[in-house]
């Protein structure tokens, strides 16, 4: 006797749908097809524990199990259910028609209860896509597959609530989730706030300049200067996400199985913060089952790479590309999947190993030559991705005791939001250019144009203070977001002036 139902197999933050068939007849043993991976054929023994559990039994007659189509391979413990539930059908122990009018996925424990899965947004999106009438799937997930518009969502927390919802024994509503609910109520959903921060007035600066055009920072301090406790603020003066992002975000995270049960929606800027000891395919992506990587689940957030000379340089490396390209493509022999990774990347960093050089009050006690090895353990082609250098010193007695008011979070990401509108409506007509850092070399030219006072002192700040020739661009888009901030149409030499003073680590004799 043959049954058939469907599942699903995730491929990047997409998914495809899987027919699980399955037929019982004349022979003996137990028998998969469909290239299924270690996990999925070790499902014969957790299926047999799970349904003696329940007084049913596994058939001792030839059963077959496809998984069509047969040429991909599927991977992962999900189809433990659909397998299941065709197994008792096709050997006559329920009688249901409807196990062909829903897609079903779910991990069995040997106990019959359901563990929950990864990647069920994107199944969701896929199963609405094939106009089933529902999806079942376990109750830990329920919630994540429901904020899916006209998808009916059906959670059950046993194999045998599922036989019993088949069989019609038993009556189950839809989970009703609304994400725009969600979304809404915790938008603002941050822990900590820029009015924490006492001093440092010239970093929130920074900051808030970062924020607006989507630049690139990386921090050079001593330790204790607060550098950290300022990068996990940033997200909060971020602008909010908007619906399609928060639902591209919660994907990512889904397919990672980065989600817990109670959430549904990510509607909060991603903070990303990994070990410098993080592997490169840990950090862009990769494996056998490709899975998204630090940048990705980053993405529409903050990537934060605390002490970043420690990084393997290998692993500093293979970021360049997905930072200009805003994703990363991960090939295999016989698969290539793009995830996204449209992340701000904030660095921090000691000025050299004992973390004291021009230190105000302590002294550094590295060698000579120690300061600039330390330093170019970051290369040049980074830091060229990096609009924003900025010196933290540490804040003084006075200034963490003073009484006074200090910015919120939410005061200065008004600011930024503004600044993004106008970068918006100046970028209507650009594709794939949302922010002006992502503005490459010839739209600089046409969007930042500087007057003479502007052209000379960028000519005098160049040839006094060393800089690069490949500071020129970034100095030029800092000073637009600049310019922004203070709802100016035109690049004034104010604006130049604090640009320029943001490219520290590309003044010559900066390392001595």
């Amino acid at each position: 006797m043959l049954a058939k139902t469907y599942g699903c197999a995730v491929f990047g933050v997409d998914a495809r749908t899987i027919t699980v068939e399955v037929n019982v007849g004349q022979g003996t043993r137990f028998w998969m097809s469909g290239l299924p991976d270690s996990a999925i054929k070790e499902s014969e023994h957790r299926i047999e524990s799970s349904v003696k559990q329940f007084r049913y039994f596994m058939p001792r007659e030839k059963t077959v199990v496809n998984l069509a189509p047969a040429d991909i391979r599927k991977e992962g413990s999900a189809y433990d259910l659909p397998i299941a539930l065709c197994v008792l059908k096709a050997s006559g122990q329920i009688e249901t028609e409807k196990l062909e009018e829903f897609v079903i996925m779910g991990e069995l424990a040997l106990d019959g209860t359901l563990r929950p899965i990864k990647g069920v947004l994107p199944i969701a999106i896929q199963a609405r896509n094939e106009g089933v009438k529902g999806f079942i799937l376990p109750k830990d997930n329920e919630r994540e597959a429901a904020i899916v518009d006209g998808l009916p969502v059906y959670g059950v927390a046993t194999l045998k609530e599922a036989i019993d919802f088949l069989e019609e024994k038993v009556t189950l509503q839809p989970v009703q989730v609304s994400a725009k609910e969600i979304f809404s109520a915790q938008l603002n959903d941050y822990d900590s706030d820029f009015s924490d921060v006492q001093g440092q007035e010239n970093i929130k600066r920074a900051m808030e300049i970062a924020a607006a055009g989507g630049h690139n920072v990386i921090m050079i301090g001593p330790p204790g200067a607060g550098k950290t406790m300022l990068a996990k603020r940033l997200p909060t003066i971020l602008p909010p996400l908007s619906l399609n992002e928060a639902l591209e975000t919660t994907k990512i995270h889904s397919v990672a199985g980065k989600l817990n049960r109670d959430t549904a929606l990510v509607a909060t800027r991603p903070f990303r913060s990994p070990h410098h000891t993080i592997s490169d395919v840990a950090l862009v992506g990769g494996g056998g089952n490709p899975q998204p990587g630090e940048i990705s689940l980053a993405n529409n957030g903050v990537l934060f790479l605390d002490e970043l000379p420690e990084f393997k340089r290998t692993v500093l490396e293979v970021m360049r590309q997905p930072m200009e390209e805003r994703r990363v493509t991960i090939s295999r022999a016989k698969v290539s999947i793009d995830y996204p990774a449209n992340f701000m990347l904030v660095a921090s960093m000691n000025p050299c190993p004992c973390g004291y050089y021009n230190h105000p009050e302590k002294e550094c006690v590295c060698g000579p030559g120690v300061v600039q090895r330390y330093l170019s353990r970051v290369s040049g082609p980074l830091l060229d991705r990096i609009d924003l250098h900025v010196e933290v010193v540490p804040v003084s007695f006075d200034e963490m005791t003073a009484k006074r008011t200090v910015e919120t979070s939410e005061q200065i990401r008004q600011r930024v939001i503004n600044a993004r509108e106008i970068q918006s409506a100046r970028f209507k007509e650009q594709k794939d250019i949302y922010c002006n850092a992502m503005m490459p070399s010839n739209v600089v030219k046409e969007i930042c144009m500087i007057n003479d006072s502007g052209r000379a002192l960028l000519k005098t700040a160049m040839e006094k203070l060393g800089l690069s020739a490949r500071a020129y661009d970034r100095i030029l888009k800092v000073s637009r977001t600049i310019a922004d901030l203070a709802s100016s149409d035109d690049i004034r030499v104010e604006h130049l002036a604090e640009a320029i003073q943001y490219r520290s680590l590309d003044r010559e004799g900066w390392a001595g």
